[in-house]
């Protein structure tokens, strides 16, 4: 007996009356439209984004749709990958093109995020209405996907990609890496070009450092408050092993702010 995503979705709670399943394909732009696609390195917030905008005609997509929407990702062939289920809670905005829906993220099926790949039977067809995405074949359950660490000296981290890093399963060997070394990093203001020179010492290390940053913008410093962490781009200038004596990393700290005058022209006020 072939498992359906039925089984899978009223296990979870939701009866797929009130659910609705969509597949998004990466694609950098939309030629119908101009629209911005996603792509691999897309963050959940931009795939929530491009989620919420929808079309504006009945014909391209239901007019009322329902609670739940079931959101997967094209994989090859006729396969799609669940990336998460969420919320609908509404419309809020409708220009004459596109409709902007309220979508909050839900637990439902969080521990099958990435692992649950189903059979998508009518490969033109990227939204269908629950009972008919019930029928769907569950091909596998398999591990999630994983990103590889590209090495400490290529790390390179817009905000977006640093907050995916910092809270995405994916990213697990990222988190680990970081997680083993403290050092000097950069953030670069791209609005302007400043910089900021800052440390993870002591009891701290970049994983612990770097993920305040991504909770609240500013990681606690006066010089980065007021500032969009959206223009803010992250980077290693120097790792050591958690051994290392926290005035060595002290006086790499300063030395970085003195070469890139970052006290001078940029955020660093001591």
């Amino acid at each position: 007996m072939t498992l359906s995503l039925e089984t899978i979705l009223r296990n979870a709670g939701i009866d797929p009356a009130e659910a609705i399943a969509i597949r998004h394909a990466f694609v950098p732009y939309h030629e119908d439209t101009g629209e911005a696609g996603i792509h691999a390195n897309s963050t959940n917030q931009e795939i929530m984004t491009y989620s919420s905008q929808q079309d504006s005609n009945p014909r391209l997509f239901p007019g009322i749709p329902p609670r739940y929407w079931v959101v997967f990702i094209r994989e090859g062939g006729s396969r799609a990958r669940l990336w998460s289920v969420v919320e609908n809670r509404g419309e809020i905005a409708n220009d004459g093109t596109l409709r902007t829906f309220d979508l909050v993220a839900t637990e439902h099926l969080a521990e099958l995020r990435d692992r649950l790949v189903i059979g998508w039977k009518v490969p033109r067809r990227w939204w269908l209405n629950g009972p008919t995405a019930a029928e769907y074949p569950v091909v596998e359950i398999a591990d999630a996907q994983t990103e590889r660490f590209p090495g400490f000296e290529q790390l390179i981290l817009d905000y977006p990609k640093l907050q995916a890093v910092m809270t995405e399963r994916r990213y697990g060997e990222w988190q680990t890496a970081l997680s083993a070394v403290k050092g000097v990093y950069l953030i670069t203001d791209t609005s302007d070009g400043r910089h900021y020179v800052g440390k993870a010492d002591g009891a701290e290390n970049i994983t612990q450092r770097w993920r305040q940053y991504a909770l609240d913008g500013h990681g606690g410093n006066v010089e980065l408050r007021g500032l969009d962490p959206r223009n803010f781009r992250f980077s290693l200038l120097r790792v050591f092993d958690p051994s290392t004596p926290t005035k060595d990393i002290d006086q790499a700290e300063s030395h970085y702010k003195k070469a890139l005058a970052s006290r001078m022209f940029g955020l660093n006020r001591n």
